[in-house]
């Protein structure tokens, strides 16, 4: 069986659903927002990336995943966590955009650096060491990915773009 394949459609599919989404989706919904309120639920989204410690744990991936790919997976994951769990935090201050920054930029690095070392390792060619975390990198990191994009979109409009929102009426 082509695993290789096999792991690249996933991927690619997961990337174009979770595109959809957002574009369908979560765009819509966030672009009429002030910066603070359209990256908080991002943020909170982000704030689950400890889970990326399961790599680390015997059971839930293969004891031969090499170490040298688990833990930087892992502490990738966990440091992204908590600058997302920090800008979360200073979302009320006046220097709001310098957290979210470092977060977007690290989280991104983060994923597209976890992608870069599975492929170096061809992690693809044997997806039973991932066990139960192959889910990670085909269905939930190309959600992250897509929002870490959401979120340079968003930092990136001038704030004068914001559209408000309607409010219902009161009758």
């Amino acid at each position: 069986m082509l695993y290789p394949a096999l792991f690249g459609i996933t991927i690619a599919f997961s990337f174009v659903v979770w595109g959809l989404v957002a574009r369908q989706y979560f765009w819509p919904a966030l672009r009429g927002r002030e910066r603070a309120d359209a990256v908080r639920p991002i943020l909170f989204l982000h704030a689950f990336r400890f889970m990326g410690l399961s790599f680390l744990i015997p059971g839930v991936v293969a004891a031969n995943l090499p170490a040298s790919f688990a833990s930087q997976v892992a502490y990738g994951d966990l440091a992204t966590a908590v600058l997302a769990v920090l800008a979360l935090t200073m979302l009320t201050s006046k220097g709001l955009a310098f957290p979210i920054w470092v977060f977007n930029i690290v989280g991104t690095a983060d994923l597209l650096n976890a992608y870069y070392q599975g492929s170096r390792i061809s992690i693809a060619n044997a997806p039973g060491v991932m066990g139960a975390a192959y889910f990670i990198p085909t269905l939930v990191v190309p959600l992250l990915l897509v929002t870490h994009a959401l979120v340079f979109r968003i930092m990136l409009r001038p704030q004068a773009a914001i559209i408000p929102q309607r409010l219902p009426h009161a009758a």
